[in-house]
């Protein structure tokens, strides 16, 4: 009973202390974008803080692999529900878009459980340093788990032999090794899988994803666990 009232009163004034932060609001989600974005009542746009959900909206029309399902989850989790938002240092990304963190009531955020379902990745941004830290560990047991990207991201690393990523240390994306972006890199890390560099919290880097996520293997991916696929992603 003791132990049930300290947990009780320690998520209960971590978060009255989160209501009176300069930079924490209480706010409603009324639409959802993707799996990292969604629409709040006042109108503005709000990116989660530390983390990357793939591509829904690409332009040739095809979802990146597990866009739809991170989509869904992000819907499931919040549309139509109240949270308190902590927005990161800079508030606002290149966008214009609120960068932030949605909590529950319980004290844990949307992000977590976007994560813990192997759909989305964590990312290093400089505006939200503290995530990077608090989240790589989490997505490194999802990873041991094989969820997700990361169950894909293993199936190609069967299958591709001989080849290497080039990660920049500097901003934590990494490319495969023949893409151009590679060559402009002055403080680079080699890794020999793509698991080895998300286990190290590297992201994609945008313009090298089909490099390193060939679609050829991704339909492969889904046909072989017999998973319902939309383009490429089911």
């Amino acid at each position: 009973m003791r132990k049930t009232l300290s947990a009780f009163f320690i998520v209960f004034f971590w978060f009255f202390s989160l209501a009176f932060s300069r930079s924490v609001f209480r706010v409603k989600v009324i639409r959802v974008i993707d799996g990292d974005t969604v629409v709040l009542s006042n109108g503005i746009h709000l990116r989660y803080a530390g983390i990357n959900a793939l591509e829904l909206h690409t332009p040739d029309g095809i979802p990146q692999p597990f866009a739809i399902e991170a989509t869904k989850l992000n819907q499931k989790l919040t549309l139509g529900k109240t949270f308190l938002l902590k927005l990161v240092p800079t508030k606002k990304d290149r966008y214009g878009r609120w960068v932030g963190e949605l909590y529950f009531p319980n004290g844990t955020s949307v992000s977590e459980e976007l994560i813990k379902s192997g759909y989305v990745l964590v990312c290093y941004y400089r505006d939200s340093k503290f995530l990077f830290k608090k989240y790589l560990p989490l997505q490194r047991e999802v990873l041991k788990k094989g969820k997700g990207i990361f169950a894909l991201a293993k199936f190609i690393d069967v299958l591709r032999k001989g080849v290497y990523y080039v990660g920049n240390k500097r901003s934590k994306r990494f490319h495969f090794m023949s893409c151009p972006e590679a060559r402009k890199i002055k403080r680079k890390v080699i890794f020999n899988s793509i698991t080895e560099a998300l286990y190290q919290g590297y992201c994609p880097a945008r313009g090298c994803f089909d490099m390193i996520f060939p679609r050829k293997y991704i339909k492969l991916f889904f046909r072989s666990y017999n998973l319902k696929t939309s383009g490429v992603s089911p």
